[in-house]
């Protein structure tokens, strides 16, 4: 009877993975708001109803597909920063280049989870911690080299004060070691990354910095330095 179940949940857990291939395509050839569970279905040669047995709705499929792609790129960052974990002025660049080389090969999923919202969706939960592992990656590594004296904030960073010292009281709890001041300025180039890839993305460096390879690597040391990475 156990092997039973195994063999029942191992098929259920192949087929929501052929869902799941299946709606990538339509995410890379239709975008995130035509997704359809009737097209997936038809692709699969089930009835219709039949798939809704694995995802309820549109919106479970969306957030399956968001989450596997957040953790997609985490493992990415992850494996990047990891041999580095001794050398965060090198870690950094690194992390940054491997959020860059996947969101490259992966430019619809990119734009699943850091592109314009999808109407009538509310991501759920969730979604939070795997969106949470590159940022939370990187706060780790502040907090080391904040430890072992390689993060050095900037003599021109100033202290939040006001609504932005509330604000980043959710990085100290993340990073207690790391100055709030070096905390800010990694929300702001946290911000620089994307803005940076996106453009890269979406055709905008075109006639400027492209290709973008030289620039992204400047561009992340740079950041590096501005965090307070020494």
């Amino acid at each position: 009877m156990n092997a039973g179940r195994t063999a029942r949940e191992r098929a259920r857990a192949e087929l929501t993975e052929e869902i799941k291939t299946i709606a990538r395509r339509q995410l890379a050839t239709e975008g995130a708001a035509d997704l359809s569970l009737r097209a997936i279905s038809r692709e699969l040669g089930m009835v219709s109803s039949a798939i809704y047995r694995y995802f309820p709705s549109r919106d479970d499929l969306l957030t399956a597909l968001i989450i596997d792609a957040y953790n997609a790129l985490g493992e990415a960052a992850e494996a990047a920063g990891e041999p580095l974990q001794d050398r965060p002025v090198d870690a950094w660049p690194a992390i940054c280049a491997a959020v860059r080389d996947w969101a490259r090969a992966n430019p619809y999923l990119y734009a699943l989870i850091y592109g314009s919202p999808i109407s009538g969706y509310q991501a759920p939960q969730t979604t939070v911690q795997p969106a949470s592992r590159v940022p939370i990656l990187l706060l780790g590594l502040l907090d080391r080299a904040h430890a072992d004296g390689s993060l050095v904030v900037p003599p021109d960073a100033p202290e939040p004060d006001g609504v932005l010292a509330e604000q980043v009281q959710v990085l100290v709890a993340l990073a207690p070691g790391v100055p709030p001041p070096a905390l800010v300025r990694t929300v702001i180039v946290w911000t620089q990354l994307f803005g940076m890839i996106s453009f890269e993305l979406f055709g905008q460096l075109v006639g400027s910095m492209d290709p973008a390879d030289a620039f992204f690597e400047s561009a992340t040391r740079q950041m590096a330095a501005f965090v307070g990475l020494r």
